[in-house]
């Protein structure tokens, strides 16, 4: 096991595997932009390093920094958290020419999976139901022709797209080239890749993704879905675990289908499946997430294992002591991102709390709010024995919620908790049309 891991991470994401560590008695590395001199993570870690400027790419971008950092402190591995480089394959080889773990899959893993097109004919060999699609297209005009065969409406996606960038829905021929070239540009704009490729609308549907976590000896472990169908322009904004839509017999059967998949393209780590599923009932696989998801609390809070702690167990080789007829999905458990929509002084800050309450945030009073990085300040989430009192649960816990000082969405969160539509579990994607 490791003794000491740098976290090239932060806000929420980088508290939660500081904690994580220092459970497991791994002593902390820490590194922050000049934005974040008084941030959480910066504070808890054992060691902190200054890495330069607000401005990502000056700093939780730079790899070179990152592993300096990394050789001075003398960390023998690397966690990148979710988003910045967690999924960046040459950060990844980097790690390894300097002798440091990535706690993630090995780089020519990440570069097989991470890559959409790849990663479904990879899937569909390993027994998955894939989405009608193409390669990555050259043009306009491959991406006109390939509309033609599959039949709109089509969704055109970044090849190295992820957070919903670099994703355009195009409905009919006239909307294709201004579509076209807006994900291309994203896609360039965000990841450094304007590839695209072009796969077929699925409507209506839900976003269910699943959860697993595979050791270096082949054994995989599914931890069930979560549902994340209520998003706002492909950002997630509610997930559920169980999903409402799917029964312990569609669950079992994905599972074994998802674990037979995994172990084929040989997977290490903890990662995540993407489906959508139709009104039929059909899951159609989408992608792979070969990192931690920021929605992974809800996981963690259903079955009470902790994927920070077995993410870093796994990348150390140490083997899984648990299989999946010990995973217990009892209950239902709620998640909801607490966005920060202004800038600003945190002023009073009140936590929800209570018996199966948790916020997952990176908070504290005099806090400063930049606009540098992401809007996401922190993941309220909840559990309990049935939906019904899970919803309950989340209305107290929003109610409770108090962040003073800039504009969040917490009032918003509260009146989709409460949306006849929601409660009754028959939402999909489309559920925020309108809302």
């Amino acid at each position: 096991m490791f003794s000491k891991v740098l976290i090239a991470n932060r806000g929420e994401i980088a508290v939660r595997i500081i904690r994580a560590c220092k459970e497991m008695g791994i002593s902390t590395v820490a590194v922050y932009s000049e934005a974040d001199r008084d941030a959480l993570h910066a504070a808890l870690a054992d060691e902190s390093y200054c890495i330069g400027a607000a401005n990502a790419a000056d700093s939780y971008l730079n790899e070179d920094r990152i592993i300096s950092a990394a050789i001075v402190s003398g960390a023998q591995a690397i966690h990148a958290g979710y988003g910045f480089l967690s999924e960046n394959a040459h950060f990844a080889q980097l790690c390894a020419k300097n002798g440091i773990v990535f706690i993630g899959p090995a780089a020519e893993t990440m570069e097989r999976l991470s890559d959409k097109t790849t990663i479904k004919s990879l899937m569909a060999q390993a027994g998955l139901d894939v989405i009608m699609g193409t390669e990555v297209l050259e043009n306009v005009e491959q991406a006109r022709a390939a509309a033609e065969r599959i039949g709109y409406p089509v969704m055109l996606k970044a090849r190295s797209g992820g957070g919903g960038r670099g994703i355009r829905l195009v409905e009919s021929e006239s909307e294709l080239e201004s579509s076209y070239m807006m994900a291309v540009s994203e896609g360039e704009a965000a990841f450094g890749d304007g590839a695209v490729y072009m796969e077929k609308y699925v409507y209506p549907a839900r976003h269910i993704e699943m959860q697993i976590i595979a050791d270096e000896a082949g054994n995989v472990v599914c931890l069930g879905e979560r549902d994340c169908s209520v998003q706002r322009r492909h950002q997630k904004l509610i997930e559920e675990s169980p999903s409402p839509a799917v029964s312990k017999a569609m669950r079992e059967k994905l599972i074994e289908r998802v674990k037979k998949a995994v172990q084929k393209v040989g997977y290490i780590g903890v990662g995540t499946l993407e489906f959508l599923l139709d009104k039929q009932g059909h899951f159609w696989f989408m992608e792979m997430n070969v990192r931690l998801q920021v929605e992974h609390s809800v996981t963690e809070m259903l079955t009470n294992i902790d994927l920070v702690k077995w993410q870093i167990r796994t990348a150390a080789g140490v083997l899984l002591n648990f299989t999946q007829k010990d995973v217990t999905l009892m209950g239902s458990a709620l998640e909801c991102r607490i966005n920060a929509l202004s800038t600003g002084t945190i002023g009073m800050l009140h936590v929800a709390g209570g018996p199966s309450v948790r916020f997952d945030t990176y908070l504290v009073q005099g806090v400063e709010i930049s606009p540098f990085y992401d809007s996401l300040i922190g993941k309220l989430v909840v559990r309990a024995g049935t939906r019904e009192e899970a919803l309950r649960k989340m209305k107290a816990a929003l109610c409770e919620l108090v962040i003073d000082g800039i504009r969040t969405n917490i009032h918003q969160q509260l009146r989709l908790i409460n949306d006849e539509k929601f409660m009754s579990g028959e939402y999909d994607l489309t559920f925020m049309e309108g809302r």
